[in-house]
């Protein structure tokens, strides 16, 4: 039986090395945006295209028509041919050591008619979880309409009352306080006050691997009927200036 030598195994690993490092349209994508410093929703509003799209295309998921690049480059004033050339830009290192503490009234709210969201820790951006307590009304999947799906996974814990939980695979089943379920996103769910209960109040840990810009493809699904209550400025005062001190003369004596 014929056997691969060491030096063809090795020129073999470099050439699946030097494959998977191809520059595609999503990495260049993604790297523009990084540069920019721009949010997908930011990225979307500033080309025309769809936020969804643009999400699946800097995964490598989807690719564009001729006409949808060519609207890319004339919306951000980069030639065609930037598209499929790699930045020579080391890429961004990892944002260690941040923080961020939850408080209710710096909580982005998000009222619809089936819920009441507070997105914590906003200021933070481009995170992989997303905490968000949530004061759910609905008492009916009728009531809630469609089930959702997003990227990810997500787990729910309840804090206040009984949530009943429907699921695309799954019989509904409810959940007491203290109780908490974790879930597939992409699988259709919705979350309801149970019988007998007027509200119920869930703290929700959403995730995803995939996706850069999470909270804007969560405030995607809330859609025309959600009114959005951004955290208050913070008003940062200047230091007071110490007192001057008093400069004390001395008397000259004759």
């Amino acid at each position: 039986m014929k056997t691969t030598k060491p030096a063809a195994k090795a020129a073999t690993a470099r050439r699946s090395e030097r494959a998977g490092d191809k520059p595609t349209l999503g990495r260049v994508l993604r790297a523009l945006r990084t540069r920019n410093d721009w949010t997908l929703k930011e990225m979307s509003d500033r080309t025309g295209i769809p936020l969804s799209t643009l999400a699946k295309v800097e995964h490598d998921r989807l690719t564009l028509t001729y006409d949808k690049l060519l609207q890319l480059s004339e919306r951000l004033k980069i030639r065609m041919s930037d598209l499929f050339a790699e930045s020579n830009e080391s890429p961004a290192q990892s944002v260690t050591a941040r923080r961020s503490i939850g408080r209710m009234d710096r909580a982005i709210r998000v009222n619809t008619p089936n819920y009441d969201y507070y997105y914590l820790c906003a200021e933070l951006r481009r995170k992989r979880m997303i905490p968000i307590l949530t004061r759910i009304r609905a008492k009916s999947v009728e009531e809630f309409g469609e089930l959702v799906h997003h990227s990810g996974e997500e787990y729910i814990f309840v804090l206040e009352g009984k949530v009943e939980i429907h699921t695309e695979f799954y019989d509904p089943m409810v959940l007491d306080t203290g109780e908490s379920i974790y879930i597939d996103s992409n699988m259709g769910h919705a979350y309801v006050a149970a019988e007998g209960c007027d509200e119920a109040m869930v703290l929700g840990i959403c995730s995803s691997a995939d996706e850069e810009d999470l909270m804007e493809s969560l405030m995607e699904l809330h859609g025309d009927d959600q009114t959005r209550l951004s955290p208050p400025t913070e008003v940062v005062r200047a230091p007071a200036a110490p007192a001057a001190k008093a400069k004390t003369r001395s008397k000259k004596t004759a």
